[in-house]
């Protein structure tokens, strides 16, 4: 079963990054009653909560609500966050006790106008890092872009440096800057599209095996990609979410997974997907 459930709680965002696939739905904040619903139903089958799948969650208004729900159904929660909000947001996620983690996309920078300067957008990235790390809670800053803009890169990284003194440990995916504070590399990659072409060799996802996506709609799809709900299993807020993940399209496709035939077409053509090793 899924142990990762990403509940979009709105599928809204402050930016409009170069590399995001974005969607075609109309913009939505789901309600407290709605989170509830999902949330309850969603508890037996994962412990871990995000609170995004396409969107930027720290718009939301109701995020203290979302986050006392979350603690009070035992959940951990982890979000993705463009970090452009992090200093307004501060408060409500450093006394969220359900807060396990936050990713902050730093390559976002690259991609968009947004208004303020490069120094005072990474401060505030670093500051929430170094005061969540205090508390227990994990900071990943990522910068998802090689092959970007190295000049820019290089900036970062020589303010990164400044302000977390000390030497950094090597790991697999980048470095462990200090006690719960990480930066951690990846490469771009072509978000599923149903219109783009297909992608050859054998694909394989940890969709539906280890978890599961809801839209802010209650549309419930197989992963964190698909942005438009084009893999449409149910929908969380009326059908018994049991019921939707033994459907016969949801075991037909987390087969097809298991055998590296993938049955479904977006996932054919899913960019993330090629470029990962399952």
């Amino acid at each position: 079963m899924p142990n990762k459930a990403f509940l979009e709680i709105t599928n809204a965002c402050n930016l409009n990054c170069s590399f995001c696939h974005k969607t075609k739905r109309d913009i939505k904040y789901i309600s407290k009653e709605e989170f509830l619903i999902a949330a309850q139903k969603v508890r037996g089958f994962a412990d871990y909560l995000y609170f995004h799948l396409i969107s930027e969650p720290l718009l939301h208004p109701d995020l203290a609500e979302f986050f006392k729900i979350a603690y009070e159904l035992k959940f951990k929660v982890i979000l993705t966050t463009n970090g452009t909000l992090l200093k307004k947001r501060e408060e409500v996620l450093l006394n969220s006790p359900s807060l396990f983690k936050v990713s902050i996309s730093l390559h976002s920078f690259e991609a968009n106008e947004m208004g303020m300067d490069i120094d005072t957008y990474l401060k505030d990235c670093f500051e929430f890092c170094s005061k969540a790390s205090q508390k227990g809670v994990i900071s990943v800053m990522r910068l998802w872009n090689s092959g970007g803009k190295d000049k820019l890169n290089s900036h970062i990284l020589e303010s990164m440096h400044s302000f977390f003194k000390g030497e950094w440990k090597e790991i697999y995916s980048g470095y462990k800057i200090k006690e719960k504070v990480f930066l951690e590399w990846g490469e771009k990659f072509d978000w599923p599209d149903i219109d783009s072409e297909e992608i050859s060799g054998n694909i394989s996802c940890y969709g539906l095996r280890d978890q599961i996506g809801i839209l802010s709609n209650g549309t419930v799809v197989p992963c964190c990609l698909d942005s438009n709900g084009v893999i449409n299993l149910g929908n969380i807020f009326t059908d018994n979410l049991e019921d939707i993940l033994n459907s016969e399209r949801a075991k037909n496709l987390k087969e097809s997974f298991i055998k590296r035939k993938v049955c479904e077409e977006l996932c054919r053509k899913c960019g993330y997907a090629s470029k990962k090793k399952y």
